[in-house]
């Protein structure tokens, strides 16, 4: 088939799917969001799905938003991580990205975003409130890229697998950093926050299961390491090689074609 992959293997437990362009890569990724949502919603009455918000997501966003037969009315939204400093209003807000590319465009029953603005909440009250979010019921699913670090949400390394937090203040490193004005998200290295709130590595591994996004050949480095290197803090990513149900979509640009 047209858009079936050019390669597909496994490596330990995640299954990784290499796709000829991001478009292909980004259809699959959405199909199987779209086919983890319609089983859950069949075996129960709520499904919680989390999203992360970067340029890498956006092929994957628009497959899934305009998926047939969701329920949408009983699937709840959450949101993986948010900058901690930018104006109420600023473009680079990840709630802004999440509701451009999703919430606007699907009848979510709701969406618990990070930095509710009605809320007004400082990071500790934000990081207080989430976790019992999280804690209120399982989450079915994460939509979700690595980072040029490696980085999972904005875990940078080196981080602890056995983190015991659910959400967390986290500091920024200058490769995550610029990584967001290599996406085209800030003009310069210096306007980028240096703080966000994140879910963490743990929390992301509570969820039944992974759809994971990257394209690009900026992340080429972090996707040969997360499927070659050990499996480790220095390296995030890594840790989805462990997950029971996760799926690493690339492409020709963000998977080197020579690995045997």
């Amino acid at each position: 088939m047209m858009n079936d992959p050019i390669r597909a293997f496994q490596v330990d437990q995640l299954k990784v799917e290499v796709y000829r362009d991001r478009q292909g890569l980004g259809a699959a990724a959405g199909r199987r969001a779209a086919e983890k949502i319609r089983a859950a919603l069949s075996r129960q009455d709520e499904v919680r799905v989390i999203f992360a918000a970067a340029p890498s997501q956006n092929e994957t966003l628009e497959t899934l938003a305009q998926a047939a037969d969701i329920d949408w009315s009983r699937v709840v939204g959450l949101h993986m991580d948010e900058y901690i400093g930018l104006a109420p209003d600023a473009p680079q807000r990840f709630s802004r990205y999440l509701y451009d590319h999703i919430v606007k465009k699907v009848p979510f029953k709701e969406f618990l975003y990070l930095d509710d603005t009605a809320l007004a909440l400082g990071p500790d009250e934000i990081i207080k409130r989430y976790t019992e979010i999280l804690k209120a019921a399982p989450v079915d699913l994460v939509c979700m890229g690595i980072g040029e670090n490696g980085h999972i949400a904005f875990n940078d390394p080196p981080v602890d697998f056995g983190e015991p937090r659910l959400v967390k203040v986290v500091d920024l490193d200058d490769v995550c950093r610029q990584q967001q004005v290599n996406d085209g998200c800030f003009p310069e290295f210096d306007a980028v926050p240096k703080q966000a709130v994140s879910l963490s590595v743990t929390a992301l591994m509570n969820a039944k299961s992974l759809v994971c996004s990257v394209p690009a050949a900026t992340k080429r480095a972090a996707v040969m390491r997360t499927v070659s290197g050990d499996i480790s803090g220095e390296c995030p990513a890594t840790i989805l090689r462990r997950h029971p149900d996760a799926v690493l979509y690339v492409e020709t640009d963000s998977f080197d074609l020579e690995r045997k």
